[in-house]
């Protein structure tokens, strides 16, 4: 593999870019895997590469029914936060967003990551009692957030609305919220991942999972039958459906959740804009396009499209509090689709059947990517799970411990 350096960047140049290798190689099948994982994106092609990375298990394939990252990995707000109340999710994405700081370096990829903040407008005392209760919680594990007051919030926010409008009582600002880009992260792993010897095969669908006494024995697929005792499922908005190929039901639904995006203007706004109130968050993007979203549509879909009244729901309550922001124009909109689980938390688990071993629902899963992806490869690879993790099986489910997490309330 060709490191990749500010000189090598120069003499491609100079090359007039014609120099450049293939990032990763295009795969053929073989007839057998010490380990398959089904979904190249970027929790699957991360599972992938820290099997050989860490654990030294090279005899690896990826399986993407489509191309890698198209998923949704690809239609996501890009946005990397731990902004949880319950300790075992404020622990996991605390160590998931120390996790990326060093990500770009390890893969000798850049991803673009972008340290912006994020502040939160209160619109009530409610707010307010849950925003303490999310920060005496997250300190314990080391994440900074703190109540900044109105007079602060204008500062940060000045576009923002009279408190005289609107019953704003404060913000939160969390200063290590970061953006990186999707499509380098699934690039990133791919290419680290094929260096090490991971055969990453692109449309090739996964049709039926094949068992016997003793668990998965392999995987019918659109290009043949593949053999493997180890299969690890990091699959997005389908978790439910290739799960029960296995066997295994999953207690979680589906449902689309949008973004959307303004035509670009100058930049004028620095960090992300959350608006608790509304179950609304915007941020300006560097290609400067105004990035909004908010909560889930209302039922279940596998649609990519969404229904047209969140748009105006969210465009509405972003002009509530900014209204100076109403001559901006809409340019598109776009729909990922979540599986979500009760109680709004992951499944990184083992599984009844032996050799099966699933990491889902992450709830808009891009900001653990890296953390998910090694915790999803220590359980493959050990066949028991991190302490970091223990409270994401899949038994919580039947013992009733549940993590009723209500600070991921966007889900994004």
């Amino acid at each position: 593999m060709v490191k990749y350096s500010a000189l090598n960047l120069a003499w491609q140049g100079v090359r007039n870019h014609r120099g450049w290798r293939r990032a990763w190689r295009h795969a053929t099948p073989k007839k057998a895997y010490d380990a398959i994982i089904i979904g190249g994106g970027g929790h699957g092609l991360g599972a992938a590469y820290y099997l050989a990375k860490k654990h030294g298990i090279t005899n690896v394939a990826v399986l993407e029914k489509g191309w890698l990252g198209g998923g949704n990995t690809a239609r996501n707000t890009m946005t990397i936060r731990d902004n949880f109340i319950y300790p075992d999710n404020a622990r996991f994405h605390h160590a998931a967003v120390k996790s990326w700081h060093t990500l770009s370096s390890e893969l000798n990829f850049n991803m673009m990551i972008s340290k912006r903040g994020m502040t939160t407008v209160l619109m009530s005392d409610r707010d307010l009692s849950d925003a303490q209760r999310m920060i005496n919680t997250t300190a314990l594990f080391g994440a900074e957030h703190r109540i900044i007051d109105i007079e602060e919030l204008q500062q940060r926010l000045p576009m923002a609305v009279s408190p005289a409008r609107l019953p704003i009582v404060g913000g939160v600002y969390h200063p290590d919220v970061v953006m990186a880009r999707h499509d380098a992260v699934a690039w990133g792993y791919a290419r680290a991942a094929s260096n090490l010897g991971v055969d990453i095969i692109e449309n090739c669908e996964v049709t039926d999972i094949i068992r016997d006494a003793k668990g998965v024995t392999g995987v019918e697929t659109s290009l043949g039958n593949i053999l493997t005792r180890k299969l690890g499922m990091a699959v997005a908005g389908h978790g439910k459906h290739v799960a029960a190929m296995a066997g295994v039901e999953l207690p979680i639904e589906t449902v689309p959740l949008q973004a959307m995006v303004s035509t670009p203007v100058k930049p004028f706004l620095d960090n992300i804009v959350v608006l608790r109130g509304f179950n609304t968050y915007f941020m300006q993007s560097d290609k400067g396009e105004l990035v909004m979203g908010s909560g889930t549509d209302p039922y279940p879909s596998y649609s990519q499209r969404g229904a047209p009244q969140i748009p105006e729901a969210t465009i509405a309550a972003i002009l509530q509090v900014f209204p100076s922001l109403e001559r901006m124009q809409f340019m598109r909109q776009w729909a990922g689709i979540l599986d979500l689980t009760y109680d709004n938390s992951p499944i990184i688990s083992k599984t009844e059947v032996d050799g099966f071993y699933i990491d889902v629902a992450g709830s808009g899963g891009f900001k653990t990517t890296p953390l998910a992806a090694m915790m999803h490869a220590d359980l493959i690879a050990n066949d028991r799970p991190d302490p970091l993790i223990e409270a994401y099986s899949l038994e919580r489910f039947s013992t009733g411990r549940l993590i009723l997490e209500r600070a991921s309330y966007g889900n994004r």
